[in-house]
């Protein structure tokens, strides 16, 4: 609050003790008039009696004196009063108006600090919703990651284990072949067993088909098949010497009739074998 112009205030003040005095000036002189005229009478009277005219003028400067002390006494009261009042009125307007000025004051500054709260409360919702949404995305980007490294674990889990499978088929075809190679040269040893002894109708039946098929030549071709036995060279594999010649009919004869007398046998019916 700011202070009061006093001077003012006091200015106005005396102006309104100058109005209360003015009838208290007035009552003054109606009592000297008084006094005046009682005293003319008492000089007319002075012949009568002097110590009544002493009394009287005794009386009247009592009067006189107490008037004017009764006047003294309620000019000071009214100007007490009126600048009691002018004060208090002046007092009243200006702490009004402080007051008027200052409310006004703590409004726009109340009105300025709820904008800029509700301006950092919004920006405190902002942030709290960018740190919320970084937060999810963060969380999803790591639901993400974790997601691929288990799909990664597991396709890496499904190979291991596909070349596992892959190995474990490899060696049972490795087992299944070393066995089947087994049972082939079992198969061809008993056969070449079985050849080195041929009975003499064996050795016989033999002969002729080789007659009939190249008369004997070892060299002989026709088409895809190759030698004294006529094979096909695939059964020879590109080895075309007598040796491998004579074991390959061998077996050819054995696998597929049981003997060289059951092929002579076929090759009879139908002119080949």
């Amino acid at each position: 609050m700011k202070h009061f112009n006093f001077k003012k205030v006091l200015s106005a003040a005396c102006l309104a003790a100058a109005f209360a005095t003015a009838p208290a000036t007035t009552a003054f002189a109606a009592s000297n008039d008084a006094a005046a005229q009682s005293s003319s009478t008492q000089a007319n009277q002075s012949s009568q009696s002097s110590s009544t005219d002493q009394a009287t003028k005794k009386a009247a400067k009592k009067a006189k004196k107490t008037t004017k002390k009764t006047a003294k006494r309620a000019a000071k009261k009214a100007v007490k009063k009126a600048t009691k009042k002018t004060v208090k009125k002046a007092v009243k307007k200006a702490t009004k108006k402080s007051a008027k000025k200052t409310s006004k004051k703590t409004t726009i500054k109340t009105a300025k600090s709820a904008v800029k709260a509700d301006a950092n409360s919004q920006a405190a919702d902002d942030k709290q919703k960018q740190d919320q949404n970084q937060s999810q995305n963060q969380s999803q980007d790591q639901q993400a990651q974790d997601a691929q490294a288990k799909a990664k674990e597991e396709a890496a889990k499904k190979a291991a284990e596909a070349k596992k499978k892959a190995a474990a088929k490899k060696r049972a075809a490795a087992k299944k072949r070393a066995a089947a190679k087994r049972k082939a040269a079992a198969k061809k040893r008993a056969a070449a067993k079985k050849r080195a002894k041929l009975s003499a109708a064996e050795r016989a039946a033999k002969y002729w088909i080789a007659m009939r098929e190249s008369s004997g030549s070892y060299t002989a071709r026709n088409g895809n098949c190759y030698g004294r036995y006529q094979l096909l060279t695939a059964y020879l594999h590109g080895d075309y010497s007598k040796k491998n010649q004579e074991k390959t009919a061998d077996w050819y004869a054995h696998s597929r009739y049981g003997s060289w007398v059951n092929a002579k046998r076929f090759w009879l019916a139908h002119n080949w074998y």
